[in-house]
């Protein structure tokens, strides 16, 4: 039996904490499906499109993830593709009690459990609001330090 689990988000943009996120999880799931969602509550810096290539781009060489965009509730779309576990990153504490409660909500709504990892402390302060900050001031450079080596992000730029 294959092991698949979701891994969704906005990713504006990938950032190495979602990358070690991803990393470890392919050490316990034969498939990792990273979702892009389309959430109106947040405005974007780079458009589904863009966010679909540039994850497309990190792990073009891994057979084990997938990307896809998605415009529903997580847990309905966790159920459409088969995957059984939905995995989240958490840095904080904060991140934990918001995470805890989606997480709740999504088992009583569909039996579908969650997956919470920690982040590796040496990326715990890593953000993709802090990233897209740097991006909007054209701080190119330092940005870089903070997002996969695969990614060409002057390329989307």
């Amino acid at each position: 039996m294959t092991t698949k689990i979701l891994f969704p988000g906005t990713f504006d943009p990938f950032t190495i904490g979602h990358l070690s996120i991803v990393r470890r999880a392919l050490g316990n799931f034969d498939e990792v499906v990273i979702a892009i969602g389309n959430n109106i509550m947040k405005k974007p810096l780079f458009s589904i499109e863009k966010r679909v290539e540039m994850c497309e781009e990190i792990f073009k060489d891994e057979p084990r993830v997938t990307v896809k965009s998605y415009d529903s509730l997580t847990a309905d779309f966790a159920k459409e593709i088969g995957a059984k576990v939905i995995l989240r990153g958490i840095r904080t504490v904060a991140d934990f009690e918001y995470e805890r409660s989606v997480a709740d909500a999504n088992r009583h709504m569909t039996g579908i459990d969650t997956i919470l990892l920690f982040t590796e402390t040496q990326y715990s302060f890593v953000s993709s609001s802090v990233v897209r900050d740097l991006l909007l001031y054209k701080k190119i450079d330092a940005v870089k330090r903070f997002l996969p080596e695969k990614l060409n992000i002057e390329k989307y730029m």
